[in-house]
């Protein structure tokens, strides 16, 4: 593919250089239904991509997003889906019990029981971006829709879930196979970021993978990891009051993504993606950003980068630590929208949350 020179190197007959824009989300916008007991406790929409979005409209970061959805697909989005009419929007149940520490814990059971069509790579605009996301929930990912995203972006990042997703022929089970067998691996070298929650990175070697891209694990109250080539970071959690954890890793890769975009380093981006994924985890469905503490935080990422640029170490623990403390109090902003969710007749206790073993749907 042929790119366009850089400004410096254009000349009166160069052609026109049109501006990336800057981020691609690729994947399907789905109706997720929540099932408690036995009985509905909610149905809302869903796919990874619609909770990306959410938090990079909030924050005002410029996306296009490529979804499918059915005939039936009732919700109003700021980014048009397309619409196939002979199909049904996807559709997922989650079934979720009480966990056995009686706190609010919750195992899930996630069922696809409708599936929309794949997105293929002639659904993809013809135009270049900073980012892609790769976030499909339902198998709507094909290699080579993913092909297409790294020729056209400067950097994608995938969600695993997007590849090694199978789905029980007869009740829609969600099952898991290893990233070798998935069709994908032959990409990966072309990818910058991999994420996956610490149960799904079982599915794959970390090891070889580190080498090829970065990687990013949540791995639930004990935050997440930064895995690249031969460096480590840990990342610290914020606390959250859990309500539903559906959507909230695909929030935290939404704010990983708002970080890289403001110019953040890669464990400070993962931080706030964090914050955002302990937000999502206090509501049903798509959160609604506190406008303050959306400014708050817009305030403190500036901060930051003007730290950084002083800074010839940048990735001092120390200042980590101090970014994490002043998104802490901006974090915590009382919002009568929030939903409360009750299991068993109470609402759930606060427990400590991080880019948490977050579901993402």
């Amino acid at each position: 593919m042929t790119q366009n020179p850089p400004p410096s190197q254009q000349t009166p007959h160069s052609p026109r250089r049109i501006p990336n824009r800057r981020v691609l989300i690729v994947g399907n916008y789905c109706h997720d239904v929540l099932i408690q007991n036995g009985a509905v406790v909610a149905e809302t929409l869903g796919g990874a991509a619609s909770f990306i979005s959410n938090v990079l409209d909030s924050s005002s970061v410029a996306c296009d997003l490529v979804s499918k959805v059915g005939r039936d697909f009732r919700y109003e989005v700021t980014h048009s889906p397309i619409v196939a009419p002979e199909m049904e929007t996807t559709v997922f149940e989650a079934y979720f019990d009480l966990g056995t520490d009686g706190i609010g814990h919750s195992d899930r059971v996630l069922k696809r029981v409708a599936a929309c069509d794949p997105i293929l790579p002639s659904d993809i605009p013809d135009s270049r971006f900073d980012f892609g996301l790769a976030v499909g929930v339902g198998g709507e990912i094909l290699p080579e829709t993913l092909e297409k995203m790294v020729e056209i972006c400067d950097v994608v990042a995938v969600d695993i879930q997007a590849l090694i997703r199978v789905f029980d022929p007869v009740d829609g089970s969600v099952k898991l196979v290893s990233l070798k067998e998935s069709g994908f691996h032959h990409i990966l070298h072309r990818v910058g970021f991999l994420k996956a929650s610490s149960d799904e990175a079982l599915f794959m070697d970390v090891e070889q993978m580190k080498q090829l891209c970065c990687v990013v694990v949540t791995n639930g109250e004990k935050g997440c990891r930064i895995y690249d080539k031969d460096d480590e970071t840990v990342i610290p959690p914020f606390l959250a009051k859990q309500v539903d954890p559906t959507g909230a890793g695909d929030s935290f890769l939404g704010g990983l993504v708002v970080g890289l975009v403001e110019g953040l380093t890669v464990p400070d981006a993962a931080l706030l993606g964090n914050l955002f994924g302990s937000i999502t985890v206090e509501h049903i469905g798509q959160p609604k950003f506190d406008l303050t503490m959306l400014q708050r935080v817009k305030e403190e990422v500036q901060r930051r980068k003007k730290q950084s640029n002083l800074s010839s170490s940048h990735n001092n623990n120390n200042d980590h630590d101090e970014f994490h403390a002043r998104l802490s109090p901006a974090r915590f902003q009382d919002s009568p929208l929030q939903p409360k969710l009750l299991v068993n007749g109470l609402s759930c206790d606060r427990v400590l949350i991080g880019a948490c073993e977050y579901e993402d749907s």
